[in-house]
């Protein structure tokens, strides 16, 4: 047994004074409890936070991110974007995948996440062929999360089409394509190998209703649900207008509304992006159960749009946040641009404030810790008993936080400087981060740079 003392911690029923963190052999919090001695424990800096989920990654787009900032020659988009990553990942290998990767997590871990939800659709080699194991690719990137610490819900993606109603795929799509039967075997290999493991859950990914049919989504439902009924499943829904356009030229309906008019969406669906939707649109995924997967600084990047985060936080819609093609790696970035995106559309401040929450910066926080971790289908996202002992203590006496406590602390923390506050962290009861620096980032870093002189 493990035992932290904190003079402070967020725990699920708000801010307590002076908890012990028991922790068990297998990284869960065996118990917590506020207001007790530190005897016997080891302190920990304060404050203490529980670590955040990020619930939307494509690791390998960590290698291109500012490659896509030269303007082309006709208007630039989410579409001519897509042609530079195609071209770059023509060239990627399994050992670049994951030294790409690994290099990402140290860089998570760092910021403050603890959990990320891979979205993989990188499975064959160049000429679109399977590797001897068709798990190749996903085990590099779970193996990266391995070898950083953090914990992972890798999505394996499912992706067939090149449009709605069952396109033809074009040449820069042929390293992710997969049918029902092939797709079965990787989640099934996948679900073997690491069924065990508690810093690692399987879901599925199906890519977008542009990229599989009403049928082949089904059939990968009913595979999901023999191995697993209650795994995350993540799609890519409504990102941009054309896509909601292409959507109601091929059904009649919305990305969002014929998803859930045709498919029984509830808490184990993650709908990331879901931009565009109308009023109803808004209010039915919220009360579907589904949560919002946002992430800020990736659909600025690519010129999306804006969720419409009031209505749906007024149908207590459930969101969380992801780094997407990291741009940016910073919760607190992802959480500032949420926030600073609705100010200036409505041109009016405190945009996430709700009855009962007035610290936008806490609100979305604590929104972002409970989505994600449904997202990511692990116990996460909370200090309490039961739960992984996934921890991110802040430095209190960086002057950004000089004089603030409790949601005072958290509020400063997202809209205040761009220092990175994150001091130590630890997932599963297993300290990664020290004193600002992950123990293997030199060594990471080392390979990553090899493999971007060999890339670019």
């Amino acid at each position: 047994m493990t035992v932290l003392f904190a003079d402070q911690a967020l725990l699920p029923d708000g801010w307590a004074r002076d908890v012990r963190f028991e922790i068990a052999a297998d990284g869960a919090l065996a118990a917590v409890e506020p207001g007790a001695e530190a005897t016997g424990a080891r302190r920990l800096p304060s404050p203490v936070l529980p670590g955040m989920p990020n619930l939307h990654s494509h690791a390998f787009q960590r290698a291109m991110a500012g490659l896509a900032e030269r303007a082309g020659p006709a208007d630039d988009s989410f579409w001519t974007w897509r042609k530079v990553m195609y071209d770059f990942v023509a060239r990627l290998t399994p050992e670049a995948v994951e030294a790409i990767a690994t290099q990402l997590y140290v860089e998570m871990l760092k910021a403050g996440y603890t959990a990320v939800g891979e979205f993989h659709y990188l499975h064959h080699d160049p000429d679109g062929r399977a590797y001897a194991d068709p798990a190749e690719m996903s085990s590099r990137v779970i193996a990266a999360a391995r070898a950083a610490g953090i914990g992972i819900t890798h999505l394996p993606v499912l992706y067939a089409h090149g449009g709605f109603g069952g396109a033809e795929t074009n040449a820069g799509q042929r390293r992710f394509l997969h049918d029902a039967e092939s797709f079965a075997v990787l989640v099934e290999t996948l679900a073997a190998r690491h069924g065990g493991d508690p810093e690692v859950r399987i879901g599925i990914a199906p890519h977008s209703l542009r990229a599989v049919t009403p049928e082949l989504l089904a059939q990968a439902i009913v595979m999901l649900d023999a191995l697993d009924a209650s795994a995350p499943i993540h799609i890519h829904i409504a990102e941009q207008e054309k896509e909601v356009a292409d959507c109601l030229a091929w059904s009649g309906a919305r990305p969002v509304d014929w998803l859930l008019g045709n498919f029984d969406i509830d808490r184990r669906w993650c709908a990331v992006h879901a931009t565009h939707m109308t009023l109803a649109e808004t209010v039915a995924l919220a009360r579907s159960g589904a949560v919002a997967g946002l992430c800020p600084t990736t659909e600025a990047n690519l010129g999306d749009g804006l969720f419409p985060l009031r209505a749906y936080l007024d149908a207590d819609g459930a969101l969380g946040i992801g780094s997407d093609s990291h741009i940016s790696v910073s919760p607190v970035e992802e959480l500032r641009w949420l926030e600073y995106g609705q100010r200036l559309a409505a041109r009016r401040r405190n945009i996430a404030a709700g009855s009962g929450a007035p610290h936008v910066g806490a609100a979305l926080l604590r929104a972002s810790l409970a989505g994600g971790a449904q997202a990511l289908g692990r116990s996460i996202g909370a200090l309490a008993p039961g739960a992984r002992a996934d921890l991110v203590v802040l430095d209190a006496e960086h002057p950004i936080l000089a004089g603030r406590s409790e949601d005072d602390l958290i509020d400063s923390w997202v809209f205040s400087g761009n220092a990175n506050l994150v001091r130590e962290v630890h997932v599963g009861g297993r300290r990664v981060v020290q004193d600002g620096r992950h123990a293997d980032e030199d060594a990471i870093a080392a390979r990553y740079r090899a493999v971007l002189a060999a890339l670019i």
